[in-house]
């Protein structure tokens, strides 16, 4: 019998590993304040957009080609993949919602007594906004510092632009 291809995988990498490893998100927060520290806040959203713009590319392909559809594979299989992530992805007919009920990131590194970059939950805004900007597709975050509520539409859904105070303090 002839072997068949699997699927693509809807992230932009391939990982032999059912599930990541959690003590990158170190890695990423001890990232982020260095950024922070050697070129300010403008310079550190400026990293993460480019993040979502360059490393993400495929993503923002795929969001392009699948629409909203692509964007609820995309954070199924993200999620599916973050070590003790509780996420609930739902596609609604004009949005998909995300339900970050606990965000393994802040959760690994408040049990490891790491000190968390106070913006570090704006990074999700920054790096899904920049992935969106060649899809058509825009995002609105609310809550963080461990749970938030993320919401993915058609550029031009919603009515206000994002705001950084609906985005918490991380601590």
């Amino acid at each position: 019998m002839p072997e068949t291809a699997s699927p693509p995988s809807p992230l932009p990498y391939t990982d032999t590993k059912p599930v990541g490893a959690a003590d990158f998100y170190t890695a990423v927060n001890a990232t982020f304040r260095f950024i922070e520290k050697e070129f300010g806040n403008e310079g550190l959203k400026r990293y993460w957009t480019e993040l979502g713009r360059g490393y993400y590319a495929p993503v923002t392909q795929r969001w392009r080609e699948g629409g909203l559809p692509a964007v609820a594979a995309h954070w199924k299989a993200f999620f599916a993949a973050e070590p003790e992530a509780e996420v609930v992805v739902t596609e609604h007919a004009n949005e998909v919602v995300l339900e970050v009920w606990r965000c393994p990131a802040i959760r690994y590194l408040r049990e490891h007594g790491r000190e968390i970059l106070p913006c570090f939950c704006q990074h999700c805004s920054f790096v899904s906004s920049a992935m969106g900007e060649g899809a058509g597709v825009e995002t609105r975050i609310r809550g963080g510092n461990g749970s938030c509520e993320q919401r993915f539409a058609k550029t031009g859904h919603f009515d206000q632009p994002q705001r950084l105070e609906d985005i918490a303090t991380a601590s």
